[in-house]
Formats: C-alpha cells, sequence, structure tokens
C-alpha cells in the first residue's frame, strides 16, 4: 500500500501537466480532458483605463454581481492578491456561456476589463485511484 501511494504521489504531477495540455496533442488520451463544470473567469483593468473610470461603473457592478451570486451563478469571487482585479469561478459549461454572463455586467458592457475565461473540471489524474471503478 505504501508503494502504491508513493507511486501514485510521483505520477500524479506528471499527470497533471499532461492533463493541462490540448486534446488535440500527439499521444494524449481523450479521457485525460474533463469535462467542464465551472469557469475560472480572471478580469483586470484594460491598459489606459483609469482607476476613476472602473469606481464610476462600482456601484452598479457590485448590485449585478451580487444578484449573479444570489441566483446560483457565482460559485466563488476573489479580488486577486495583487489588487489588480477579480477572479470569479463561475457555474458555467462553456467559456461561451460564463462569457455572456460577464459581458453582460457593467464592466463587460463598458468594456474596461480585459477577461480571461478557462474552463475547469475534476482532476483528472485520479482516475488513478482506481482505473477500473471510475470509468
Amino acid at each position: 500500500m505504501k508503494f502504491a501511494m508513493l507511486l501514485l504521489l510521483a505520477v500524479l504531477p506528471a499527470m497533471a501537466i499532461s492533463q493541462s495540455q490540448p486534446a488535440s496533442g500527439p499521444g494524449l488520451p481523450s479521457v485525460a480532458v474533463p469535462k467542464t463544470t465551472a469557469v475560472l473567469v480572471i478580469q483586470t483593468p484594460r491598459q489606459g483605463v483609469t482607476f476613476e473610470q472602473v469606481m464610476a461603473v462600482i456601484p452598479d457592478e457590485i448590485r449585478a454581481t451580487v444578484k449573479l451570486y444570489l441566483d446560483g451563478k457565482i460559485r466563488e469571487w476573489y479580488s486577486r492578491g495583487d489588487g489588480k482585479g477579480v477572479v470569479f469561478l463561475l457555474d458555467a459549461r462553456t467559456a461561451d456561456e460564463a462569457r455572456a454572463m460577464v459581458e453582460a455586467l457593467p464592466l463587460g458592457k463598458a468594456q474596461l476589463m480585459n477577461t480571461e475565461y478557462i474552463p475547469v473540471g475534476p482532476l483528472m489524474p485520479l482516475r488513478a485511484l482506481n482505473p477500473e471503478g471510475l470509468q
């Protein structure tokens, strides 16, 4: 059992890296691509946008994001540790679905933010714990 755990700990980082590669990569099995269960959204102000421009929209932005949170669309939300924007974990199945939500918000409508959409899902290397029972 100790050997299996040590082997798993040694292999998990390599499997996680392979999971992050595009599905069309050579030799990558399609099982390594997780089902999207949420979309991570990272927003930073566009170059040239001033603090005052963002703050003018913030009261409406707060009301709209609170509504999305109460409607169950925002699972988690954070300020970036460097103070340069926000991070949302949205209950969306595609980047396009998340984009539609974010672009409907006041900051999205004002086009003041750069936004990155990252679909995320279960950590697929965990299938190695019980490959037969988790297919």
